[in-house]
């Protein structure tokens, strides 16, 4: 570690021109090693360090002590972009661990260099491409500079070529390239020169570009070609030729096309092939007018120039299509007894040849055939007109009953046909049908099976049933369809008619219930009809009778009250029933209770036998026992119509039923007890729950009772103006010291739901029946309001005290012996229009309150009745 002189000519500085190459020596030292070393030096000269840091200089040994500096080329020296001197720092180190650092100094020196290309012309042959057609102008900038920073001087060789540089290195067109007139490439030798003649020279190659600025052109010459019609698709009609003069070092890249509409032909876009794709029918339009069909051809290159051509196309006619006939199924009417030689059908009107040339269009028929063709002709091949040759007659056994002739005619093409191959299954002609009706004359009229036609139904025949059947025929072949009709009769005081006919069977059926007790027979007059003529034929209908009306009685619902204490046997208050049968003898009836007879206190007399029965009590009641518990008996009377009839008979024959409801209550004496039902309530609870989606549900409440609470109001202010007006305050009397008062009282009855009506009686005024409670005074109108047998009125009054003003109301029950009471007229002092005569004046002490009577009329309602009379 210790420090001692080795390195011999160091420190020193040595120079070193740029740009030298590797192993270029730029110092020589020597190294010095102790005589008592016996192994030399330990660690040999290195460079271990530089300012600035390099790795352009290393150490190279040339003999035992001698070493050498010498560049290493990586990096290239060079003045005019690296540091000028460079201080390298050299280490030795010998066997006895003696060492020694010193510097060396290299300067770097200039030396003039070969201008030098930069850019793409520094490292590669630069190909510029030049679009034929371009203006004179700059196509590329040469970049070259000096290392030493002097001006450069550029050349461009050979002088022959349509380009120069210029003196700032940028090269020019001189002219304007035509790709197919001038050379395609171009090579340029542009050459740079320092002012010591120092050059550098580098190629650059120009290319001329072809764009694509000519126009194609159609080579083809021909411009009309004829094609027969009918061609199938793909035939060739035409092989399109152009050229493109952008192409003619290459195959040409144009497409073809058609502009015009056209639906007949297509081209290829790339070999320009034409030929047909759809069907070419000279015989239909357009072509049947004009069969020249002008295509125009366009040819494309790839970058849009385009040149067009129109060529003809001329359809020629061939005899492509057969005769057709539309229609070519008639349908003829001829009447029976036709004479011979009457046209039927032109068959030329309706026959055609569509083919366009008239030497393809020309047919003839021919071969007229089929059933009952000898009955027909035609006049010509040419003229196809087909007529009658014999008269025909329906009737006549002869022609066993044909109505319909079917003929066939041939329509054939004149010409030789061409169209197998367009149609394999069309023929060379056309079948025509023909069908012939003789259309029959009417000659005879429909005749009946009877001059006339008798029926019997039964009354209770149902709606809709068939009750016979009338029939007529016509000798007119075929025979023709009978329709009849009902002309006359038939009709009832209800019913325009009650019967209907079939149009078509002649079936006869009722539209309405029969009465034998209205119409025992009924008279018509049905008509038959062939459409034509017509023949009539008269029905009598005789309604049979048939027990089918039921007894109807008079009251058929009656309602009464009873006491509890009428006598058996005794007809109850008078009531009995009359009934009548319209198909029925009165001695036939029947009477008997079927429902509501509890305990069977209930009968009629007599029970059968009679049109007239009373109702009788036939065993007391008895409630006490709790035999009888029901105190309202609802009767359903029947009145059968079988009476004389046998047991047999009543299971044959029909028996009718009337119907009559009796309503009957049964008024207990004051001493009786009601028997009560035990009831039961049933208590339904609600639990509201509230829920928060329900907010609205409190406001709306809360709203609610408000409003309400605010109409409540107003109705209470409206009772108390409507009282203060009809109740004012009594004013003093003049003269008079005393203070009188005026009640006004207001009284209003309550019925119970429960409230037993036992009572009834007639409303003096309205003359209606109403119900009342002895008890309670509540009443009601009867729901029935049939006629009952007068029954006097109850009165009730009502007596009340000076002093207290407490009354009570006794009800009066009517009096057999007294059937009514004459109304007492009111006096002077009862009256309400009563006044107190002048000077007199009514003393404290006198009866306190006088009644005055009053009478309300009840309302209609059921809830008033006369009214009980009170004084105030």
């Amino acid at each position: 570690g210790r420090r001692t002189q080795l390195l011999k000519g160091l420190p020193a500085t040595s120079t070193v021109e740029e740009n030298a190459a590797a192993g270029v020596s730029v110092y020589t030292f020597n190294i010095t090693v102790s005589p008592m070393s016996s192994e030399g030096v330990a660690i040999l000269p290195t460079i271990v360090n530089s300012n600035p840091l390099t790795e352009a200089f290393g150490i190279e040994r040339k003999g035992d002590v001698e070493f050498s500096v010498v560049t290493t080329g990586n990096p290239v020296l060079d003045y005019e972009t690296m540091p000028k001197s460079f201080d390298l720092q050299i280490f030795v180190e010998d066997t006895m661990g003696r060492t020694d650092v010193n510097i060396l100094t290299v300067r770097i020196t200039d030396k003039n260099e070969h201008p030098v290309f930069r850019g793409n012309m520094a490292i590669q042959t630069v190909t510029i491409y030049v679009l034929e057609g371009t203006r004179m102008e700059r196509i590329y900038q040469v970049d070259a500079a000096d290392p030493e920073n002097a001006e450069l001087k550029y050349t461009l060789l050979p002088e022959s070529v349509p380009f120069l540089v210029l003196e700032s290195g940028a090269i020019f067109s001189t002219k304007v390239f035509d790709y197919e007139k001038d050379p395609h490439c171009y090579f340029l030798n542009i050459t740079v020169t320092d002012p010591d003649g120092l050059n550098s020279t580098k190629t650059v190659n120009i290319n001329i570009i072809n764009i694509n600025d000519e126009r194609p052109y159609f080579t083809t010459q021909q411009r009309i070609y004829r094609i027969p019609e009918e061609q199938s698709p793909g035939t060739i009609v035409a092989n399109i030729t152009a050229k493109d003069p952008d192409d003619e070092d290459s195959p040409s890249r144009l497409f073809y096309s058609i502009q015009s509409s056209e639906r007949y032909f297509s081209i290829n876009p790339s070999t320009g092939v034409l030929q047909v794709t759809g069907r070419i029918d000279r015989d239909a339009q357009p072509l049947q007018l004009h069969p020249n069909i002008s295509v125009i051809l366009r040819v494309e290159d790839w970058g849009g120039h385009a040149s067009e051509m129109e060529i003809t196309i001329i359809i020629e006619d061939i005899n492509d299509n057969p005769p057709e006939c539309n229609p070519s199924t008639f349908r003829k009417e001829a009447n029976e007894n036709m004479t011979a030689g009457t046209f039927l059908l032109d068959l030329r009107n309706y026959c055609k040849d569509i083919d366009v040339d008239p030497a393809n269009n020309q047919f003839s028929f021919t071969g007229l055939s089929g059933l009952g063709s000898n009955n027909f002709a035609l006049e010509s091949t040419v003229s196809g007109r087909l007529v009658m040759t014999e008269s025909i007659d329906l009737e006549n056994p002869a022609n066993l009953g044909v109505e319909v002739y079917s003929l066939t005619v041939r329509v054939q093409d004149t010409a030789c046909p061409n169209y197998t191959s367009k149609y394999p299954f069309y023929t060379s002609f056309d079948i025509i049908h023909i069908y012939i009706r003789i259309k029959p004359v009417n000659e005879f009229f429909p005749v009946f099976s009877d001059l006339s036609y008798e029926f019997n139904v039964p009354e209770i025949t149902k709606v809709g049933s068939s009750i016979g059947r009338v029939n007529a025929r016509d000798k007119d072949w075929p025979p023709t369809v009978i329709t009849y009709s009902i002309v006359a009769g038939g009709g009832t005081r209800d019913y325009t008619n009650i019967f209907w006919i079939s149009p078509t069977k002649g079936d006869m059926k009722i539209l309405a219930r029969l009465d034998y007790e209205t119409t025992q027979k009924h008279i018509l007059t049905v008509q038959a009809s062939d459409q034509e003529k017509t023949a009539t034929a008269s029905v009598t209908v005789n309604v049979l009778e048939v027990n089918d009306e039921e007894p109807v009685c008079s009251p058929n619902f009656y309602s009464f009250q009873i006491p509890v204490s009428l006598a058996v046997g005794t007809n109850i208050n008078g009531f009995r029933i009359e009934c009548q049968d319209r198909d029925s003898d009165p001695r036939s009836f029947r009477y008997f209770i079927n429902e509501g007879n509890v305990n069977n206190h209930f009968i009629f007399s007599p029970s059968a036998g009679s049109n007239t029965s009373r109702l009788i009590l036939a065993s007391r009641f008895d409630y006490e026992s709790g035999l009888d518990t029901s105190w309202i008996y609802r009767l359903h009377v029947y009145i059968t119509d079988d009476n004389l009839l046998s047991a047999r008979d009543k299971t044959t024959h029909l028996i009718n039923t009337g119907t009559v409801t009796l309503s009957i209550r049964v008024i207990p004496n004051p001493t009786t007890v009601i028997a009560t039902t035990p009831g039961f309530t049933v208590v339904t609870k609600r639990e509201n729950l509230y829920s928060e989606s329900a907010w609205y549900v409190p406001f709306v409440i809360t709203l609610g009772s408000l409003l309400l609470l605010g109409l409540l109001g107003y109705l209470g202010f409206l009772l108390a103006t409507w009282v203060r007006t009809c109740c004012p305050p009594a004013g003093k009397a003049v003269g008079t010291p005393l203070i009188h008062f005026t009640f006004c009282l207001c009284s209003q009855t309550m019925t119970k739901l429960n409230t037993v009506f036992d009572g009834e009686a007639r409303d003096p005024v309205t003359g209606k029946m109403y119900e009342f409670n002895t008890r309670s005074g509540a009443r009601r109108w009867k729901k029935n309001d049939e006629p009952l047998q007068p029954a006097p009125a109850m009165q009730v009054t009502s007596s009340a005290t000076g002093d207290s003003g407490q009354g009570s109301d006794r009800a009066e029950a009517p009096s057999k012996k007294e059937p009514s009471e004459k109304k007492k007229e009111p006096t002077a002092e009862t009256k309400p229009g009563a006044k107190p005569s002048a000077g007199q004046s009514e003393a404290p002490g006198q009866d306190g309150l006088r009644l005055q009577k009053q009478k309300e009329e009840p309302e209609d309602r059921g809830l008033s009745s006369p009214a009980p009379q009170s004084r105030y």
